[in-house]
């Protein structure tokens, strides 16, 4: 007998994954609630926002392979919420050459591409584009329950919430999804293959800096890839399309490197930025005016195991996130958009 597709589904997280998955499943008519700890959206595509300035701290730049995720950023470009990028590349340090590898097919170019006027902007579209009711902001959902009328969520701002859903689709960070299915679910062990395949999968942090300057860095390079020190990426945000407002302060991004910022996560972030800022200067940067520091703690992740289970007919639940996908912006829309897809489909 086929198990019936759920009509009423809860989404925890509007970063993009949670946020492709939604529209997936209100194409097709399923009731889609979304609900993120945060005040807005957008997950790794996160943008800091300041007096006179702005600057990615989260996912620099994104490429589009698989032809579906081509098409979602063609529309996104013509919505004007995103944008190609063509800065001037270098790698800095080791063995690599002074420019970076093509990473492109003759006959298919990988582009760069960023959302615009920030990086936000793109998942701020797609929120837009769900029904009026569909997204809550500032809730933390902390608690689920299960029983014959469905899925009930309890938040740490609103307690437990009056709907009921027919599935739950988790589409935060591993570390938060096995936390949730292990201490925040009345029955644990029913929804223990799903907590382990949320802890078979390790996250890494990465410390950026926010680097602000009154006039622009004589530098030869608008980002680079970095291969020694604590450093992996040097960018000058103000290069992007649409961020450098005039007479603004030119922006820089630094962000550390997975290994130095994991032996570093519980630096202070005094700390950090004296490491970082030193290893800029090391590479021919200078001392900012201004800077921010923020600690990314789900920046990446080392690569999924094959065939894990992510969805749960019986259950009526799910999990989706750029973690099943190595952390990377494609990889985050295209898993949501495949767990709506298992969602839908019929089981016998």
């Amino acid at each position: 007998m086929s198990k019936p597709i759920p009509t009423s589904v809860a989404i925890v997280g509007a970063g993009l994954s949670g946020l492709s998955c939604a529209h997936a499943l209100q194409a097709q008519g399923v009731k889609v609630t979304v609900f993120d700890k945060s005040r807005g959206v957008s997950g790794r595509m996160s943008t800091r926002r300041g007096d006179g300035w702005q600057a990615d701290h989260g996912a620099q730049y994104f490429t589009a392979r698989h032809p579906d995720f081509i098409a979602e950023v063609a529309r996104w470009m013509d919505a004007g919420v995103a944008a190609r990028w063509t800065p001037r590349l270098a790698v800095l340090g080791g063995d690599a050459p002074t420019q970076p590898p093509a990473h492109s097919q003759p006959s298919q170019p990988l582009h760069r591409h960023v959302g615009t006027p920030r990086m936000t902007s793109p998942s701020q579209w797609l929120a837009d584009r769900l029904a009026a009711t569909s997204l809550h902001t500032q809730h933390t959902v902390n608690a689920l329950r299960r029983d014959d009328t469905g899925w009930a969520l309890g938040t740490a701002e609103h307690g437990w919430l009056d709907a009921r859903f027919d599935a739950v689709l988790l589409a935060v960070p591993s570390p938060q999804a096995e936390a949730l299915l292990r201490q925040g679910v009345a029955n644990p062990e029913a929804v223990a293959p799903f907590a382990d395949v949320a802890a078979s999968v390790t996250m890494r942090g990465s410390w950026a800096l926010m680097l602000r300057f009154d006039a622009p860095l004589d530098l030869p390079f608008d980002a680079a890839f970095v291969n020694e020190g604590p450093l992996r990426w040097i960018a000058r945000d103000s290069h992007k399309p649409g961020r450098q407002a005039p007479g603004g302060p030119e922006v820089w991004v630094l962000h550390a490197s997975a290994e130095w910022s994991e032996a570093h996560i519980e630096d202070t972030p005094e700390a950090a930025t004296e490491a970082l800022l030193a290893a800029f200067v090391a590479w021919g940067g200078a001392m900012p005016q201004a800077c921010s520091a923020h600690r990314w703690r789900y920046a990446d992740s080392l690569p999924p195991a094959e065939g894990l289970r992510t969805w749960s007919p019986e259950l009526g639940l799910g999990l989706c996130g750029d973690w099943l996908s190595a952390g990377k912006v494609e990889g985050a829309w295209l898993s949501g958009r495949s767990l709506a897809e298992q969602v839908l489909a019929r089981r016998m």
